[in-house]
């Protein structure tokens, strides 16, 4: 029996290499026993995919053209909506054509615990919660003799790298502590200023963008994965981290509490680069907090695996082709 085709439209793809496309591939990758898939940047496309039964829309006004098509011609059927960062906490608040993706969607996807309350209260009902998940990588060998702080992440305003270029000038004193920082300047700008901090500090470093996997080493390699965002829907690097005994330092800010949970101890208000530099500084200082934020990561990494992801995936698009035609849609085991 020919497996269904569930499109993934995607406003990323591989060139862009950010979360939205790391989610598509993966999600394609785990779908491939029981559907085909296609991942798009939009659709339709003239003469394919006419035969989809599902689709997977990430990001709600960015991807708004594609679900307004798909509701126009599968109205009511196999459509999920997955709000991936600044729509989740920014356009379904203004933006009418996100609002409007919500409303023509059967299912609603977040990525973190916090997220359904970001939500307006009529959709909560179709929403669900799906952790992302990664391999768990093995914890590299640290350097005794100083502290391996990371940042990964694009430079761009919403990440908030002017908080790290901030703490490089606040421990440009210190001998102990280093700042690795990945990422593409898409903000000539912040470019410019990621190489001022470097002349300030030179135990900073802008790596640039680099690929996937020597980016998963460099976090393997950390002591401490810095992570800055104003705003985030449930960021890749957070369980990266996680998954490669790696611990977390992040603006609690709702997108980075529902991965890490309420009561984690590595948390700095947004935008506040003296309290990332005490944290910095106490990780070096004092072993055993570091310790402790260790641990508590390592009781989160369940949430994080890739056979609890796929099997909630898998799930949901059983539901969207039960909806488009239960009689003749069966997903292949």
């Amino acid at each position: 029996m020919k497996r269904p085709l569930v499109l993934i439209v995607s406003p990323g793809l591989a060139v862009d290499n950010n979360g939205n496309w790391q989610t598509a591939r993966r999600w394609a990758q785990m779908l491939r026993g029981v559907a085909r898939t296609r991942i798009l940047s939009h659709w339709p496309v003239p003469g394919e995919s006419a035969d989809a039964v599902a689709m997977l829309a990430l990001h709600a006004r960015r991807s708004a053209d594609s679900i307004n098509a798909w509701a126009s011609s599968h109205p009511g059927q196999g459509l999920a909506v997955v709000l991936t960062g600044t729509d989740l906490y920014q356009d379904i608040i203004d933006d009418a054509t996100a609002q409007h993706s919500l409303a023509l969607a059967q299912q609603l996807v977040v990525l973190q615990d916090k997220g359904p309350q970001a939500l307006p209260p009529q959709h909560r009902g179709k929403t669900r919660v799906m952790f992302q998940s990664t391999t768990t990588r093995k914890t590299l060998p640290k350097n005794p003799k100083f502290l391996k702080a990371l940042m990964v992440g694009h430079l761009r305003e919403v990440k908030s790298p002017q908080t790290l270029f901030q703490v490089a000038r606040l421990l440009a004193l210190r001998s102990d502590i280093y700042i690795d920082h990945i990422g593409i300047a898409l903000d000539p700008h912040l470019g410019v200023q990621a190489r001022l901090a470097e002349a300030d500090n030179p135990k900073y470093r802008w790596l640039g963008g680099i690929a996937h996997e020597s980016t998963r080493w460099h976090i393997q390699r950390a002591d401490v994965l810095v992570h800055c965002s104003r705003m985030e829907g449930g960021a890749h690097v957070v369980m990266e981290a996680v998954c490669s005994g790696t611990p977390v330092l992040a603006s609690k800010v709702d997108g980075n509490v529902g991965m890490l949970g309420e009561d984690y101890a590595g948390y700095f208000a947004w935008g506040d680069a003296k309290g990332l530099a005490e944290l910095l500084t106490r990780c070096r200082d004092d072993a055993l907090f570091l310790a402790s934020l260790r641990a508590q990561c390592e009781a989160r990494a369940p949430l994080f695996q890739p056979a609890k992801e796929q099997a909630e995936l898998i799930d949901l698009i059983k539901i969207l082709t039960r909806k488009t035609n239960p009689k003749k849609l069966i997903l292949q085991p």
